[in-house]
This record gives C-alpha cells, structure tokens and sequence, in this order.
C-alpha cells in the first residue's frame, strides 16, 4: 500500500469560497477513485490560500479483479436443438467471449468476463486528470492564452504515488515532485521525495496545510493573546473560517486605538474592525469593548511592531470615518431621515424606500389585525414607519452592513420604545443561514412583512428564482419567514399575508390570482425542503400538504410532527388500510348530503355512526388546541367499525337513497381519518 499525493498550486484563492470547494474536491475524489476500482483506505483533502491537495491513504498497488455479466437472447432463440443459434454466436462474438463460455440463468444466457485488475500507476493518471478539470467552482477564469479555465491560475502540480510520480498536464503545467513553501518565508521550490513526507516538509517552510490544525491554531494564539492583554477574544465562527483561509503560517499581533472611539456605538467599532480589517474584537472581565484587536498576520513574528503600527494605522483611519459619520448623522432625528428615502429605489418600476415603508405599515397592520394580537399597533407601526431610515444615514452609506443596527442605535438615542428599536434592528433577520431569529413581536411581524413584500414585488416583475440563479435571495427570505413562524410558534395564514401584500402592490386585478398561487407553491416548496431536512417521511409531508387550502405553515409543522411519528407505531398500518379503502369509496359520491339515520339497514352502518359521532366530539377539543398526536392516537377506535362496515355492508346498493345515504357516512370518515393529513397519501 501507498499514499498518493496530488497538490494543486495556485495564486492565492478566494477565502470565502475555500470550504465548500474542498467539500466538493473531496467529493469528487472519491467518485473518480471508486468509478475508476482504485482500491484505497481514505481521502483527506487540504487546503491553504496557494494549495488544494488531494491525500489519499492505503492505496492497494493493483486493482481488484472483477467480473462483469452481460444478458443476452432468451434460451428458446439462442438455442435450437441443443445448438446455439446465429443469435448466441453474434451475442458472444460481440462480448468477446466463446459460445461455449455462454451460462444459461433465468431462461436467458449470460456473458460472463472476468477481468484482471490493472496496475494501480496505470488508472491514477486519468483519475487525477479528471478531479483537475472537474472541481466545481462558483466561477471560473482563463489566463495566457489558454483554453482552460480554473478559480485561480494554476503554477505547480504535484502528483505522487508513494515516490512516484503520476504524469499529469495542464496548460504548459507538468506534474512533477516540487511544490512551493511559504510566499515570504521560504520562496523556493521543495522537493518532496515521498507522499508520507507532505505535510511534515510543508510545515518545516512555514507552510500548516491541514486547514483544521491551521483553525485551532489560531484559536488557540488569539485566544491566549488576548488574555495576556487582559482582555477575551470575541470569536465570530464564519471570521475565524475566513481568516484560516486567508493565511498559511498564522501569528497573531495585538494592536490599539484610541479610547475616544469607545463612546461610539459598538456596532460602529466592530463593523470596520471585522467586516473591513479582519480583526477579532477584544473584550475585558466585565463584557465591554477594550480599545484592542487582535489580528492575524500570514507569517512569523520577524518585524511584528511595523504590521501592528500599520493595521493600527488602517483602523485608526476607519473609526475617524465612523466618528464622524455618526456625529454628522445625529445632528437630527431618525425620523428626520424619512423624506430622503425618496431617493432611494426600492425596485424598478416599484417606487422607492419611502414608498415600501408606507406598504409596510399597511401590512403589519394587516397581520397584528389577522393575529388579533394584544401588541400597541401604535409602535407595530411606528417600528414599520422607520424600519427603512438608517439607509441614508453617512454611517449606512459607508458600512452597508450596518443597516437595521444602526436605524436600532438612532432610535434608542432618539428615545423611542425599546421594542420598537429592536423591531427596526430584526427586521432585516434571519440574514444567513444559521442567524439568530427575531425574538421581539414587533420584530416577527416586521421581518415577516419585509419580506413578504420583497418576494411579492420581485414575482411580480417576473423575477422569480430559476434554477440556481435566485439574484434576490429570495429562498433565503421565503425561509426566513418560514423559520420565523416556527420558532415563535406563531399560526399565520400566507395566504392572506401574500394576497394583502400583492394588493398593496396595486398588481393589475387579472394577474392576482395566478401570481398569489405562484407564490404560495414558492413558499410551501421551501417548507417541504424544510421538512425532509428535519427527517420528515416525504409520504408524510404529502399527506400534509394535500390541503391546498391550508396555508398556516406552523400548524402544517405540527402535522407533520405528529404524523410522523404516528406511522412509526404499530396503530399506523390498520388505520392506513382502513382509511385507503374509506377514500377510494368515498370519492364516488356525486352529492355529500346529512346523514340520515333512518336510512340505516344494516348494525354496522349504525355502529359506525354511532363510532363517528363520538369522535367528532372527542376530536374537536384536540384539533383546535392543534394536539395531532391526540387526533390520531383516538383514530384507532374508527379500525374495527370500519372493516365491519365493509365486510357487512354492500355501500352501492341498488337503492338510490341507501346508497347515497353510506357515501355521506363514508365522506365523514374520510373527513374523519383524515383530520391531520390525507392518509391515502402514506405509504407503508
């Protein structure tokens, strides 16, 4: 067994983009290893701002043998009279073997082959020539004059397989055995004699590969960095990715500024300092800002006082910006910011900011009035009339990101209601995957509405996501809300939440319709992705999301919960059988009328009435309060009157009246038996 090697050697790679494209190499690896027989223990792939490589340990020196079965004529035409036939003779021909080698299974012969594992050196030339030219990439670019296009243009290739090497060529590129250390500390090329020594001969020219070793590295400086200044590190995980990425020998430095800055806001300090510079915010004991940061320099501690007066110098000139921005920006109100909104386009052909803050009271309103909720409307509006504000002030218009945290900082100096101030500063959340949610009511709402409109104004001009192109993010906003409802455990129909807002949007009256349903399958998708995520049975989530009517999506939610777990039980099978035979019937009633008792002939109609009757009593308390789990464990009683039901009654009698009579009865069991979603959906 060996250890093969292959080391893509790149300019320097956009940081951001580093985990999901080593994701998606080692990915790729394992594909064409294992489509190729390659016989290998494990792949590892590394990654650094100059490098994507490829480890792959305990890889057998041969492949396995195999064998491959071809099927060929049936016996009947490939044989006549014990004899094969010009059929077999041109099948075995054809598969490169004799006749008489053909096997005879299942009334048809086989091609039987049994090939011989090549020698591994052999396959790995393809193999490593197909993960090059197939690494998926958010974008790609060319270089020279060549026809090839990659992320970054390629200057190295190293390819061995133990001390081999595995010929393999792009551009004017040849794989050989020398990669590159560290860009300023040792800018030569290094031989590596053998795959095991990589990462050891890396390290030893400042190089750390494992991008994991890297990030707790990191970690670990910064962290006892910071406590030597007598401070704790605040560690931002997606910061802390970007910085790994973006160096390949990490060494931390602590650099200052100047207290003064300390009055601003936090968000004004810790904006430039990390969205802008990459710095890691120091805090003291008690929690506030210490006039620290902590940044990590891509190389050793070899003139570290000159990079720290420089970031110092970077920051400094920064926060003066910040300063004076926020100075110039409270010399009025935040209120006073609402006419300049004007000038700021929402979307083309939708007016502008001051236009959608006036739709977004509109809509909350419309929500606080369905959710019959006990919050002031009065600051539910006032929330909506300055959520869009902070969008002109100096501040937003240089730091972008801190729009909704600095409308929440205005408006709390400004004395406005601490709800409201946070409504402001949440109605922009969920901003990313895994953000924290909105924990105020005035932020759901808000938030909710924000993006209700946005994804409505965005349809309407026929913008709607396709394929992976969603310019919008409009999937991350349909599941915002979609999250939003869940976690606050909040019952709210889309459907009238989406046709107040299209109405609002003064949509022409024949495009409503189809537009509204549009956007409602949009949202429900998002919700059925949301579901399977979470384990949900996709049989389940059919049942669920038959009612086309329902639009609640946290009560769906809780549907599905139940559901989901009442099919794992053993009560789950006789009450799908039951309730299959009751639907199939069922739907050949023309006309649901009441049901008449005097039309009973047989005990098992009444019985079964009589079961119904009971239930629907039961099962009303249960289904308002939203207890599926209740609805379905009591189902069970409906089991035995059912079956006897139909062994004992014929329902398409030849009286018109009786058997119109038990197609009603039978509607209200499946009315029943589907209370939590259509059971003949399940599969078991």
């Amino acid at each position: 067994m060996k250890k093969l090697l292959f080391e893509i050697g790149t300019e320097e790679l956009p940081a951001n983009y580093m985990p999901n494209i080593l994701k998606d190499l080692k990915a790729l690896a394992l594909k064409k290893l294992q489509d190729a027989r390659v016989p290998f223990a494990d792949v590892t792939v590394l990654g650094t701002p100059r490098r994507l490589a490829v480890l792959v340990s305990g890889v057998q020196e041969t492949q396995a043998d195999s064998t491959e079965e071809y099927k060929g004529p049936a016996v009947n035409i490939a044989f006549k009279d014990g004899e094969p036939t010009k059929a077999a003779q041109g099948f075995a021909r054809g598969k490169g073997v004799d006749v008489k080698d053909l096997v005879v299974k299942d009334n048809y012969i086989y091609a039987v082959k049994h090939i011989q594992g090549r020698a591994t050196a052999e396959l790995l030339p393809h193999v490593l020539q197909e993960i090059l030219t197939n690494i998926p990439f958010p974008n790609h670019m060319r270089w020279a004059d060549f026809d090839f296009r990659f992320l970054r243009p390629i200057h190295w290739l190293v390819a061995l397989f133990g001390r081999e090497i595995v010929p393999v060529s792009i551009t004017d590129i040849q794989s050989d055995r020398y990669t590159m250390g560290h860009r300023f500390l040792s800018n030569k090329k290094i031989e590596i004699p053998v795959a095991d020594d990589y990462e050891k001969i890396l390290e030893e020219n400042f190089v750390i590969a494992d991008q994991d070793k890297r990030r707790e590295m990191i970690r670990q400086q910064i962290t006892e960095l910071a406590r030597e200044e007598g401070g704790e590190i605040e560690i931002a995980a997606d910061l802390l990715e970007e910085v790994n990425y973006l160096v390949e020998y990490p060494t931390p430095l602590c650099g200052k500024f100047e207290e003064k800055y300390l009055a601003l806001p936090e968000a004004a300090i810790i904006t430039p300092m990390r969205d802008h510079q990459r710095y890691f915010p120091v805090r003291g004991k008690d929690g506030k800002l210490l006039n620290k940061f902590i940044a990590v320099r891509n190389g050793g501690k070899a003139f570290l006082e000159n990079v720290t007066h420089g970031n110092e110098r970077v920051l400094r000139a920064r926060l003066s910006d910040a300063e004076f921005f926020f100075n110039e920006d409270r010399k009025q109100k935040l209120e006073a910011y609402e006419e300049k909104i004007k000038t700021v386009v929402f979307q083309e052909g939708l007016g502008n900011m001051y236009d959608k803050s006036q739709r977004l009271e509109k809509l909350v309103e419309m929500i606080h009035f369905g959710q019959q909720s006990r919050l002031p409307l009065a600051d539910l509006k006032r929330a909506a009339k300055l959520s869009k504000c902070d969008l002109v002030t100096g501040m937003v218009t240089e730091f972008t990101e801190l729009q909704g945290v600095m409308g929440r900082e205005y408006a709390r100096l400004d004395g406005e209601k601490a709800d409201v101030c946070e409504g402001i500063f949440e109605q922009y959340l969920p901003r990313f995957a895994g953000d924290i949610l909105p924990k105020t009511e005035i932020g759901r709402i808000l938030s909710i509405a924000d993006k209700v409109d946005n994804i409505v104004a965005t349809f309407s001009r026929g913008k709607a996501p396709t394929g992976s192109q969603d310019p919008f993010a409009l999937r991350r906003q349909a599941l915002g809300i979609i999250n939003i409802l869940l976690d606050s455990q909040k019952h709210m129909d889309m459907a009238k939440v989406v046709g107040a807002s299209i109405l609002l949007l003064k949509v022409p009256m024949e495009e409503v319709k189809e537009l509204a349903t549009q956007i409602i399958e949009f949202i429900r998708l998002r919700f059925r992705n949301l579901l399977l995520e979470q384990k949900i049975r996709y049989d389940v989530i059919d049942a669920v999301l038959a009612d086309e009517r329902n639009n609640d999506l946290y009560d769906l939610y809780l549907r599905a919960q139940a559901l989901n777990e009442y099919v794992a039980g053993d009560k789950a099978a006789d009450m799908i059988q039951a309730a299959t035979r009751v639907n199939n019937l069922s739907s050949k009633a023309e006309t649901v009328l009441p049901v008449n008792e005097s039309l009973f002939k047989v005990e098992a109609e009444k019985a079964l009435y009589a079961v119904v009757r009971k239930l629907d009593t039961d099962m009303i308390p249960l289904t308002v309060r939203c207890d599926y789990a209740g609805a379905l464990n009591i189902l069970s009683e409906l089991n035995a009157p059912v079956n006897k039901f139909f062994d004992d009654v014929m329902v398409m009698d030849k009286d018109e009246d009786v058997k119109n009579n038990r197609l009603s009865l039978l509607c209200l069991v499946k009315d029943m038996v589907n209370c939590v979603g259509d059971l003949s959906k399940l599969v078991m």
